[in-house]
């Protein structure tokens, strides 16, 4: 039998409606995530283990082996996560006999197949990727965050994640042609266009899809941890105080902590003990949002 370990929830609903809720469960996600109750969840945040990696962590799987492994998961994710949620997928392609691997790309039209809307993908910038060399590339500096939702509209608080315009907009903006104060067509003719002039005296703005992010520094004990800005960016930008978060690979509880500092709620679910336990003792430790 798995084995349930349970968190104090922060809640103050009823216990019936709230018990699957603020929890961390020990084992397979692919046996604990059927007990979970259809659309109940907000937002998913996770990162697998990549391909045949961390096998001294989680035994390794094979690149040829990563969808097949992940395509019933990804039916129980489908099924947990409500209409308007979204999944974000951190997942980047490893290198075999010298070329990348094209799992993650099988992976996207799998799930294309099995429903899911791939409607965006972030690129993590590591800003403290330190410089490496191989014969034939360099060292990777980032990582895919893949954005599946159930349907085309979803939930998005773009407002949660703006961003200061930035030192450009001071000299750019400061004498406007005829062209910058209309919306000037694209000299390729792409349809595309902008109204320059929309900036002025604004002072915060839409980031993009890039996110310049730096990796864990401080040691989890565990293998692939990432930095607890990654999923605060994307629990921000997907849900609302209250709503449920989840990450069926939670290891040292990186998004349960980041969903408790933003006063939501969450599901974790890890087959490490070890892990488990330091994710408790992070979880305690996370402040709550005053």
């Amino acid at each position: 039998m798995e084995q349930l370990l349970l968190m104090p929830p922060r809640t103050t609903e009823p216990p019936e409606t709230d018990s699957a809720f603020n929890r961390l469960y020990h084992g397979n996600c692919e046996a604990l995530l059927p007990t979970l109750p259809d659309a109940c969840v907000d937002l998913i945040v996770t990162s697998p283990p990549y391909a045949d990696q961390r096998k001294n962590s989680y035994g390794g799987i094979a690149p040829d082996d990563c969808v097949a492994w992940f395509l019933p998961i990804a039916a129980q994710l489908q099924r947990v996560l409500k209409p308007t949620g979204s999944f974000i997928l951190n997942i980047k392609e490893r290198v075999v006999n010298g070329e990348r691997h094209t799992y993650v790309i099988e992976l996207i039209l799998a799930m294309w197949q099995q429903g899911w809307l791939w409607t965006e993908e972030y690129n993590w910038h590591k800003k403290n990727a330190y410089p490496g060399k191989w014969s034939n590339r360099f060292r990777d500096a980032w990582e895919r965050c893949i954005h599946f939702t159930r349907q085309r509209k979803f939930a998005m608080y773009q407002e949660a994640v703006m961003v200061p315009v930035g030192d450009w907009a001071e000299g750019r903006l400061r004498n406007l042609s005829e062209t910058d104060r209309r919306r000037d067509e694209s000299r390729a003719k792409s349809g595309f266009g902008k109204n320059v002039s929309n900036w002025v005296g604004r002072e915060m703005v839409y980031p993009t899809n890039v996110l310049h992010m730096a990796t864990e520094t401080g040691n989890r004990n565990h293998s692939a941890a990432f930095h607890v800005a990654l999923p605060l960016w994307f629990i921000k930008l997907f849900t609302q105080e209250g709503d449920v978060v989840l990450d069926p690979f939670i290891g040292s509880g990186t998004t349960a902590v980041a969903a408790k500092q933003l006063g939501r709620r969450w599901i974790g679910i890890e087959k490490e003990a070890s892990y488990i336990q330091i994710a408790q003792q992070r979880i305690r430790e996370a402040v709550l949002p005053t």
